[in-house]
Parts: structure tokens; sequence; C-alpha cells
């Protein structure tokens, strides 16, 4: 069997958690099947791996349109495919024109759903309308869509009623606890201005509206100030949100010290040692379909606290690995909490009741370390995506 795998995110081009999945859902599927990538992006030198940039035509067009005139140059070189998976709507048409045209099954991988991003309009303006359009006519016309959470099954049936549920499956995302794991590093800590004795918050994230990074910033105010905040956070959708949280950011610092921002890029052993010397790491989201950073937190031995939306809950366990919040929420897409200061005010508490008692919160790191290494394999996850893969292809013949 051969499957080709669409996706925007492939190494080293990789900005979020869809980019983590399918690059370790790739390298484990690869000892069972033939695996062929078409990713976007710059060349690549890695075997059976194809690239794709926008077409030089395309260059000023909007973002939307890239991305299809992208699509378009992938979907001849499908052809002998026996299955081809997409993963989000930057990769959904090619795999639907590459579904009709060759006469094979589409599988979709959703990662997020753009009518519950409606702030994407933001980013890309009249593209937002041809995002959502193509997510919709792709799931409709999938073999087989993978949700990676039941949250997400959840979401996925609401937002697209008329889809047939037994078409949606949910296998988790995945954490390797070889490459995620407990490091230790002094020294790093101190040339970014951690300080390892004082208790600290970490939150690492793309500057989205979806992160929920500035209900974090507010409900950090109320923290004691003893505690340290580490923010690992950095390319922001619009200078909107960006230009909130630098307002957010320096209030905080002219009231209470120890703020430390990073905006770099850091590499996975740098937020290894970030996050096992964190007291507790937080995820404010408002909207997260499972969080893999969650994963990666508690695969270093940290405890967390998150949002009790989304797919959350099914990977944080409440008082054993970490501590959810709880969110009420708008059902207009936006996930915006119907009482912010509620939210900011329990998220607050929370953090300072974990921070408050390390004892406890390295006995919650030390279960979700656990909890990841039994519960969220990769081998798991590549033998039920095979799995899938075969029920469609013999339901195609």
């Amino acid at each position: 069997m051969r499957v080709d795998i669409v996706t925007k995110e492939y190494p080293p081009e990789i900005y979020g958690g869809a980019g983590v999945h399918v690059t370790e859902l790739v390298r484990s599927l690869r000892s069972r099947i033939e695996v062929q990538v078409r990713a976007f992006g710059g060349g690549r030198d890695e075997a059976d791996t194809t690239s794709y940039a926008v077409p030089p035509g395309l260059a000023a067009a909007n973002p939307a349109v890239q991305t299809l005139g992208t699509d378009l140059e992938i979907v001849g070189d499908i052809a002998g495919a026996d299955v081809v998976h997409s993963h989000t709507w930057y990769a959904n048409f090619a795999g639907m024109l590459a579904s009709m045209l060759h006469g094979i099954p589409h599988v979709v991988t959703a990662h997020s759903l753009e009518p519950l991003r409606p702030w994407k309009a933001e980013q890309l303006g009249g593209g937002y309308a041809v995002s959502s359009h193509i997510e919709k006519t792709a799931y409709d016309q999938a073999a087989a869509i993978v949700a990676v959470s039941d949250g997400m099954r959840r979401d996925i049936l609401r937002s697209y009623p008329d889809l047939d549920p037994q078409k949606v499956r949910v296998i988790y995302n995945g954490i390797d606890v070889d490459a995620w794991h407990p490091r230790e590093d002094a020294a790093l800590l101190e040339r970014l201005g951690i300080d390892s004795a004082r208790p600290s918050v970490v939150f690492v994230g793309r500057i989205t509206r979806q992160k929920g990074l500035p209900y974090f910033l507010r409900a950090a105010e109320q923290l004691p100030p003893e505690v340290q905040l580490v923010l690992c956070a950095g390319a922001p959708d619009t200078p909107e949100i960006m230009a909130e949280v630098q307002g957010l950011v320096r209030d905080l610092q002219r009231t209470r010290d120890g703020v430390v921002w990073i905006e770099e890029f850091l590499p996975r052993p740098d937020l290894c040692a970030i996050l096992t010397a964190a007291t507790t790491f937080v995820c404010p989201s408002v909207y997260e379909p499972l969080g893999i950073v969650n994963l990666e937190a508690m695969a270093c031995g940290a405890a967390v606290v998150g949002t009790a939306t989304g797919g959350i809950p099914e990977v944080v366990v409440d008082g054993e690995t970490g501590r959810l919040v709880p969110i009420e929420q708008a059902q207009d897409g936006t996930g915006t909490p119907l009482d912010p200061d509620r939210f900011v005010a329990d998220l607050a508490a929370t953090l300072t009741e974990v921070v408050s008692d390390p004892e406890r919160a390295h006995a919650y790191g030390r279960a979700g370390r656990e909890r990841a290494a039994t519960a969220f394999s990769w081998e798991a996850i590549a033998d039920a995506t095979a799995a899938l893969y075969r029920e469609v292809a013999d339901s195609g013949r």
C-alpha cells in the first residue's frame, strides 16, 4: 500500500501542532507502509518527500489563493497512490481533487475547524470564506475524517451536521517521550533570564486568539509576587493581537519582576529544559482540539493547568496530572468566555493553588509523564491510522 500525505507543515518548516503530528505520524508509518510526503515550502532532502512552492504567478495573490495554487501543483503527483491523506484545510483541496482525479479514497485529519476560528478572517480577509468552503467540501467528500480527540469529533459533527457520523473516527495526537523528556540545564536558564530558584508558570504557544494568552496575562496580575512568568510566545497571527500582548506584558513588567518573554523559536532541547524547570505549565486556550503542547509539557514532567475545553480534558486528568479551569463559552464559533472576568479569576486561583504547592505539582508532573508515555504512544496511533487506510482502500474496491 502507498499513501500520499499532503501537508502545509513539515520539517524544517513547522509552526504548530499539525506539523508536529504529521512529522511523528510519518516517521511511525514508514515502518509499516510506503508513505510519500507532499509538503508545502522549500526544498527538502528527505527520501520520499517532495516540496512544492507557491506558483510564481501567484506571488502577489491572497494567501488562500496561493494555497490553492500550491495544491494544484501537488495533485498530479499523487497518481499511483492507494490513499491520499490531507492535514488542515491548506492541504484538503489537493486531497479532494486527487481523490476525484485518480479514483482513490481521501482521508482528512481535522486539527482545527474553520467555523470555530472566525478570527482567521483578521488574517486571511476574504480568503477565510475560501478556506471555509474548501474545508466543508473536502469533509463532505472524504472517505473518512480523523478527529484528534472526542471533543474534536463533537465539534466536527456540530459544525457539519450533515456528515455521516460513522465516517468521523477518533485517533489521538501523540507524543515521543524519548524526544520530549526531563532535562536540566542551569546555564541555559540563566542565559534566558530564568531564575531556577523561583516558582514559575510557563506558557508555550503561538500568539493567536485560540491560545488565550491575553487571558493568562490578565490572570498573572493576581499571582503571588514571587511567581515567575516565562512566555515562549511568537508567530503572531495579526499585528493587532501582537500589540495587545505587548501592552499586557508591559503592564505586568511595571508591577512585578520575573516576567521573561522569549519570542524566538527555541530548539526542542531548550524547551525541554524550560518545561522541566516549570512549577506548572499553563494552557489557557479557548479552542484546542487536543493540545499537543500539553503532552510535551507532561512528557517533560511538568504539571499542567489547562482550560476545560475541546480535547484538553482528554489529556489533562484533573487532580492527577494537573488541574482544569472551568469555562462557559459563546457558541458563535469564537469560544469567547461568557464571563471573561470570572474565567481570568478562576485561572489565577487555580494557578496560584498549583504553584504554591511544589510537592503536589511535582506529583502531577510525574503522573503526567507516565500518562503521556502509556496513553499517547505514536506506535499505537500509527497502527490505528494504517488500519483506517486499509479499511477505506478495501471499501473502495
